[in-house]
């Protein structure tokens, strides 16, 4: 209603034919931008709570500015909730923004400017990416929301907050909003809702399930699509009953019931009665327990006190390091709802992070040392130094803290800075390691290593001559370590995959191995200012990125004996190499090269006609290119195929070329065939903008393009 109501007065406006159509096409493409969001697999419960909230924020006077807090406990639904309250009525306001999980992103360890991000998020999502501007603190992120939304009304939902500061840092007071705004809070105290500074505000208790609702949904986890199996009746009603009509408890115990026999029904009552009913954590546990994979139980462990929120991509490499089928377990965690994928992360409810600590911490309540897994910086210190000491400044690792850990499977010190001069010893049977900004020196024991992940990025590191026993070793991470200048042999890490070198500003050569390297996939040496002693011969047979990105030392490029069949990516940006080597065509499943400003490269070879699967040559700024080079025939071989036959981009910007002659050739069909397209049909739906830059054909167009841009 309110995007028909601007469009009307723009039509009532005063203004030109074109303005209008412009400034309608504008608002048109705003409110196609945004999107609603995904509510719940099974929003039961959810409308008759809906409109009751609905009502409240309807208020007589439209220009009023109004905040409605959602209080209630955890698991509650207060977040799926606000999610379909901001889907019912977010078209009517001219920005919308829902922050999720305000309260664990303003104190996320790995981002310790959260609250900054969020203030960026905010912005970003009303604006829909619009005037975009970089925050530098909390103070200035306050006014700059103040100074862009003061005019604006606007749906602001924040979803999590248990801290005042944090809805002081974005949406403290009504007058930094337009009238008619309306600002949403979820949370569970309610002490934060009376930090708002403005006189219409409203508390609404999210309420439990009432016991239909609470067996539909349950039913909908443990029985789905109404394949039932003979459960009892009174069974059913039972272990519905101790989930306390609380949304996330009915979920997670329907799922972990889904397809089981009536005896693991049983199980599962005894175990609830014979926790405390109040206690939702009870409810969890039976969950976990009900796990029938050792595997799956130590993941979830994982996640819960360190992994939350962290990428799925880094969190499978890190676990499967350790010995895990961490794909298939993930899945098994995923269908048993206690764990979720969003956005490529792995989630879960903080409820069910707070009881996956719980069951570590009570491993041992009172000496931390016996437990499976610190996180806590408090225990850390006390185990790693066997001695409570309260200043931060004065703590220091003891050099045989890890010695006697045979288990010891995952180590990860973030913001730990040691201050004891005398090595560290670690023990052979740690499978990942990670301690970025470190300054310590190292040591193992003598003898194989169980070692598979080492990531010591930022680090003041001493690099062994060899990696003598590591021959379990896959990833290695010294980025943007300043006292790296020699990479050495690698022939001891036979399983190497990754190498990450990138910013490693004083590294300036490398044994010969690291281009020979028989399962080498990744090998990233960016940003290596002094790097300018590569290998003379690449023959990593198995490698599928190579980057070389300003590493503007390097002269040249070295020469590839024999097919490499796995290197797709090739990134020369800004070096100062001066050719290619013929023998570049045995890249051949190389699908980007990018050789953007390497402005001392005079000439390309002709075998690069020969990379049968490339599909974006990038060349801007090489300003010393001035002929491309000329397709040479093989008179001993009639029939071989040579030229671009899936090359989609070439970019030739800022390349002295004397003739392009060379595009007209039968070597460039893509590109031919953009410059002989004469029409376009139809257009996608979800099409915004259209570049036909270089179609000097094309003359029609559909009649509901938006926005064309073309010579």
């Amino acid at each position: 209603m309110a995007f028909l109501q601007k469009l009307y007065k723009l039509q009532r406006a005063k203004r030109s034919e074109s303005e209008l159509i412009q400034q309608i096409v504008e608002e048109t493409l705003t409110q196609l931008d945004r999107v609603p969001l995904d509510v719940a697999q099974y929003p039961v419960g959810i409308d008759s709570q809906a409109k009751e909230i609905k009502k409240m924020l309807d208020l007589p006077s439209k220009d009023d500015i109004l905040m409605v807090g959602l209080l209630g406990q955890g698991g509650v639904g207060k977040t799926t909730l606000s999610k379909a309250i901001y889907n019912a009525i977010f078209r009517d306001f001219q920005g919308s923004c829902f922050l999720e999980r305000v309260r664990e992103n303003s104190k996320n360890p790995q981002n310790p400017n959260g609250l900054v991000h969020l203030q960026e998020q905010l912005l970003s999502q009303v604006l829909l990416g619009k005037n975009k501007a970089r925050i530098y603190g909390v103070d200035g992120g306050i006014q700059m929301i103040r100074e862009r939304l003061f005019n604006k009304r606007v749906l602001i939902i924040l979803d999590d907050v248990d801290d005042a500061d944090q809805l002081s840092a974005l949406a403290r007071s009504c007058e930094w909003f337009g009238k008619g705004s309306r600002i949403i809070v979820t949370t569970r105290n309610e002490h934060v809702l009376n930090s708002y500074e403005g006189d219409s505000k409203h508390v609404h208790e999210v309420k439990v399930l009432k016991d239909d609702e609470a067996m539909e949904l349950f039913r909908k986890y443990a029985f789905p699509k109404n394949q039932e199996i003979e459960i009892p009746s009174d069974l059913i009603n039972s272990v519905v009953h101790y989930a306390g009509g609380l949304p996330l408890g009915l979920k997670v115990l329907g799922s972990s019931l889904r397809g089981r026999g009536e005896q693991e029904w049983e199980e599962t009552r005894q175990a609830l009665a014979e926790g405390s009913k109040e206690e939702i954590n009870d409810v969890l546990k039976v969950s976990y327990s009900g796990l029938k994979s050792y595997a799956a139980k130590e993941i979830f462990l994982d996640i819960a006190c360190f992994f939350k929120g962290w990428r799925t991509e880094y969190i499978k490499k890190v676990l499967d390091s350790c010995g895990f089928q961490t794909t298939t377990e993930v899945k098994i965690l995923i269908e048993s709802s206690l764990i979720s994928e969003e956005n490529e992360t792995l989630q879960m409810h903080d409820l069910m992070q707070s009881m996956g600590k719980d069951i570590v911490l009570g491993e041992c309540r009172d000496d931390p040392g016996k437990r499976s897994r610190l996180w806590r910086q408090n225990d850390v210190f006390e185990v790693l130094s066997r001695q409570k000491l309260p200043k931060p400044k004065n703590r220091h690792i003891s050099p045989k803290a890890f010695k006697k850990m045979m288990k010891l499977r995952l180590l990860i010190l973030i913001n730990v800075v040691n201050s004891s001069p005398e090595p560290i010893h670690l023990p052979n049977a740690l499978m990942w390691f990670q301690w970025p900004n470190c300054s310590s020196i190292l040591e193992f024991s003598y003898g194989p290593k169980k070692l598979v992940g080492l990531d010591m990025h930022d680090s003041k590191i001493k690099v062994p001559e060899q990696f003598e026993d590591f021959e379990n070793l896959k990833f290695i991470n010294y980025s943007g370590c300043l006292t790296l200048v020699y990479m050495p042999d690698l022939n001891c890490t036979p399983n190497l995959e990754e190498l990450d070198l990138h910013g490693c500003k004083n590294l300036e050569y490398a044994h010969e191995s690291l281009a020979r390297h028989d399962k080498l996939r990744l090998l990233n040496l960016s940003g290596c200012s002094k790097f300018h002693d590569f290998p003379k011969k690449l023959q990593s047979k198995n490698l599928q990125l190579l980057n070389l990105n300003l590493s503007s030392k390097l002269q040249s490029f070295p020469k590839i004996p024999s097919k490499v069949e796995g290197l797709r990516g090739l990134f020369l940006i800004g070096t100062s190499i001066e050719e290619l080597p013929a023998s570049i065509e045995n890249l051949i499943s190389l699908e980007e090269m990018d050789l953007r400003y390497c402005k001392k490269l005079t000439i390309l070879p002709s075998s690069i006609y020969r990379l049968q699967n490339l599909e974006r040559l990038m060349l801007e700024g090489c300003s010393n290119l001035v002929e491309f080079p000329k397709k040479e025939e093989d008179p001993s071989d009639p029939h071989a195929t040579t030229g671009f036959p899936k090359l989609y981009v070439l970019n030739l910007r800022g390349c002295n070329l004397s003739n392009v002659d060379f595009l007209k050739s039968s070597s460039f069909p893509f590109l031919r065939a953009f410059q002989q397209l004469q029409e376009i049909p139809k257009m996608p739906g979800q099409l915004r903008h259209l570049w036909a830059i270089g179609c000097e054909s094309l003359s029609k167009f559909p009649p509901d393009t938006c926005d064309i841009e073309g010579n």
